[in-house]
């Protein structure tokens, strides 16, 4: 890792995530007192403990010391940084996100010969996820799922009425968003949800739990419903017209959010 850093001789040092890539590029800029910034994309405490029990107390205190020399952590929300804060975070800096809206458009809703609604989840299907949720769900229609991961082949016979696809990219993705009636996100551990900006792009509403993402994308705004009881958010969501929903993904730039990294990125120095 620091022969392929040196060789590179970056101007700037961030790194993405806490993995083994992350630990080794954060030992080389520890031992050669150079400054860098992180940015906190995924709520991996959360994400052990639902996988094996491991007290959030445990792993926060592992992620808190990894970003502990950044000069700033970067995060896409304010719900997330006001969450790290209490847990003993310092040096947050703001990184929204943004989506695809010429990719990600409304468009034809004839691409599944399926019952009516359809209700749609887009993402990994892994327990931390929150899967299983969306599928214990009674609600008309049909339910399709977008993805794949280790939980898939138990819940594909589990649960035989639901339609699980595969994972589809690019244009083949915005047509399974746009073809769909309701966008479910059972979640409760993503930091923010692309695929929230996704879904609204193609003027699909939304239906999550009040969690962070949800409440940072949808919040106040009719273009989704965030309730503890997600068959009804699902219910209530089908009635939001398609395009408050695009309007809304609309105000998501890409051009802000490279300006926000930029930025960042200047206060390294």
């Amino acid at each position: 890792m620091a022969a392929a850093i040196d060789d590179f001789a970056p101007s700037a040092i961030h790194i993405a995530t806490e993995g083994p890539l992350g630990w080794a590029t954060r030992r080389y800029c520890v031992r050669r007192k150079l400054r860098f910034s992180t940015s906190f994309h995924t709520r991996f405490p959360e994400y052990i403990k639902a996988r094996w029990q491991v007290p959030l107390d445990w792993s926060y205190r592992f992620v808190r010391a990894f970003h502990r020399p950044a000069q700033s952590i970067m995060v896409a929300t304010q719900t997330i940084e006001d969450e790290l804060v209490r847990r003993g975070f310092a040096n947050i800096v703001r990184w929204t996100r943004g989506v695809d809206t010429t990719l990600f458009h409304p468009s034809a809703k004839n691409l599944y010969g399926l019952p009516r609604p359809i209700s749609l989840y887009v993402g990994r299907i892994a327990v931390e996820k929150s899967v299983e949720d969306f599928l214990r769900l009674e609600l008309p229609g049909s339910k399709v799922l977008i993805g794949d991961g280790p939980q898939r082949p138990a819940l594909e016979q589990a649960y035989p009425e639901a339609h699980f696809l595969g994972t589809k990219v690019g244009v083949e993705l915005a047509r399974h968003y746009a073809a769909a009636d309701v966008f479910v996100f059972p979640s409760r551990t993503d930091t923010f949800g692309l695929v929230l900006l996704e879904a609204l792009a193609c003027g699909l509403p939304v239906a999550a739990y009040p969690v962070p993402g949800p409440l940072d994308i949808i919040g106040t705004h009719s273009v989704g419903c965030l309730d503890d009881d997600l068959g009804a958010a699902t219910r209530r969501a089908l009635q939001i017209p398609a395009a408050a929903c695009r309007a809304h993904a609309e105000t998501f730039s890409w051009d802000s959010s490279v300006r926000q990294f930029t930025t960042n990125l200047a206060m390294l120095g």
